[in-house]
C-alpha cells in the first residue's frame, strides 16, 4: 500500500500554505474568497484533473498511444446543505491522430485506474466525454 503525506497551516486570515515532498500551494481559506489561490472545491477539481492526466501519461506508454497534449475541464456543482458535490463533469481533450476506438480505450483505462477519480465516483456522481482536439 501507498502513503501520502501533507501539511498545512494558517498563514494569516486570508490564506494557508499546504506542502509536500519540496512542494507548496498557497490555499484560498479567506472566508471572503481570494483571486489568487484555489478554494477547497477548485483544489478538490484540480486533484481530479491531475489524477487523470497522470494517469494519461502512465497508461500511454504501455498502449503506445500517441499523444501531444491533453486538456482537462472539469465542473463540479455544490448544494449547500449540507456542504457537498453533488456532481462533477468533465472533458478531456487529447491531441492525437489515434483512431476513435483507440481514444476510447484511453478513456476506459483513465476511469479504471484512477486513485482520485476511483474514490470521488464512489461518493457522488462523476461523468465525462473523451474527445479528440479540434
Amino acid at each position: 500500500m501507498l502513503e501520502y503525506r501533507i501539511s498545512a497551516h494558517r498563514q494569516d486570515r486570508h490564506g494557508s500554505l499546504a506542502a509536500c515532498k519540496a512542494a507548496e500551494i498557497t490555499l484560498d481559506t479567506d472566508v471572503n474568497g481570494r483571486a489568487d489561490a484555489f478554494n477547497p472545491a477548485e483544489l478538490f477539481l484540480a486533484s481530479i484533473a491531475a489524477c487523470m492526466i497522470k494517469g494519461i501519461e502512465r497508461v500511454t506508454p504501455m498502449l503506445q498511444f500517441d499523444l501531444r497534449g491533453v486538456d482537462v475541464r472539469l465542473h463540479g456543482v455544490r448544494q449547500d446543505a449540507p456542504p457537498m458535490m453533488i456532481s462533477i463533469d468533465y472533458e478531456i481533450t487529447v491531441d492525437t491522430d489515434e483512431s476513435d476506438q483507440r481514444l476510447e480505450l484511453l478513456h476506459t483505462n483513465v476511469r479504471k485506474y484512477g486513485t482520485i477519480s476511483n474514490t470521488v465516483a464512489r461518493a457522488t456522481k462523476l461523468e465525462g466525454v473523451i474527445k479528440r482536439k479540434g
